[in-house]
């Protein structure tokens, strides 16, 4: 059998004009992503395999030296445990009251968009002024929580309930992005499916579990996952409310927060390039686990 000859199809220069375009177009968010997310990475993980010198200059090759210290400190893990601790508070409790918010506010009920706002707020604050009040409100002399009260509560001094107060603050401030997203997410809800439920005769709470969760689903599922990756990662809360001299710092210190310290405060880069990608690796296990479950329990409509 004769061979097939091979058609070579010409771009015309009307079609070469147009992809010299697009990829003008496209270039700057390519370099923008080499620069600002590809490079970084690839540099990160070099660093963990040295001993840095001042500035991050004359990097001294150690091989896994700085993830032996890593995984072998009990500071480490200690602030693993916080960083779960504080997930395990904003995360569900993030997630359930945005849920439930969400739902009142989209029905048709008086300044209806003047609570939406209020209730987003805490996203458009700037964490520094966010953490000034807080440190107000949970100061033990002085703050309104114990003085509303009649406590003399150390909210943030206590190492047994600070990281619970912290966990507080991380839920009243991500409350409100969770509810605009279900907001956005029950709003594609066919109404046609509650006509039917109510004709059937179900009631507002057998419609809640049966038509709005499960419909729900796939927005539910990205702020789970979106929100456990920031948790994890939560950083600001502790650094900006927790002083330095703070007695119970050590019980609230986040992971990304002792990469702070040992990276910026004591200048030992190569420690903390190991310590973040630890944590970058934890993440990924956890985000690989999630969408692996995403099939059982996800409902696309």
């Amino acid at each position: 059998m004769a061979k097939e000859a091979k058609v070579k199809v010409k771009m015309s220069k009307a079609e070469k004009n147009e992809a010299m375009w697009g990829l003008i177009f496209v270039a700057p968010t390519m370099i923008g992503l080499i620069v600002l997310n590809f490079y970084p990475i690839i540099y990160t993980v070099y660093q963990s395999f040295c001993k840095t010198g001042d500035f991050g200059r004359g990097n001294t090759f150690i091989g896994l030296t700085n993830y032996q210290n890593v995984l072998t400190s009990s500071e480490f893990w200690s602030s693993l445990l916080n960083t779960l601790k504080y997930a395990i508070i904003e995360v569900p409790f993030g997630i359930g009251i945005g849920l439930v918010l969400a739902v009142l506010l989209n029905r048709k009920i008086k300044f209806r968009g003047g609570y939406r706002t209020i209730f987003f707020l805490p996203m458009v604050a700037a964490p520094a002024a966010v953490a000034m009040v807080w440190k107000f409100l949970y100061n033990q002399q002085f703050g309104l929580l114990n003085n509303l009260f009649g406590l003399n509560v150390a909210w943030i001094s206590d190492s047994n309930i600070a990281w619970i107060s912290i966990g507080i603050i991380g839920v009243w401030s991500i409350v409100g992005y969770n509810m605009i997203l279900f907001l956005s997410g029950l709003q594609e809800i066919p109404h046609d499916y509650y006509e039917a439920a109510d004709i059937d005769g179900a009631s507002g709470i057998r419609q809640f579990f049966s038509i709005t969760i499960p419909l729900l689903s796939p927005t539910t599922f990205f702020i789970l996952q979106t929100r456990i990756i920031g948790a994890l990662q939560v950083f600001d809360l502790v650094y900006m409310v927790m002083d330095s001299t703070n007695q119970a710092l050590s019980s609230v210190q986040s992971v990304v927060y002792i990469f702070y310290k040992y990276t910026f405060t004591n200048g030992d880069r190569g420690y903390g390039a190991a310590i973040v990608v630890c944590m970058l690796v934890i993440i990924m296990a956890i985000t690989f686990l999630l969408q692996k479950s995403e099939k059982k329990w996800v409902f696309y409509n």
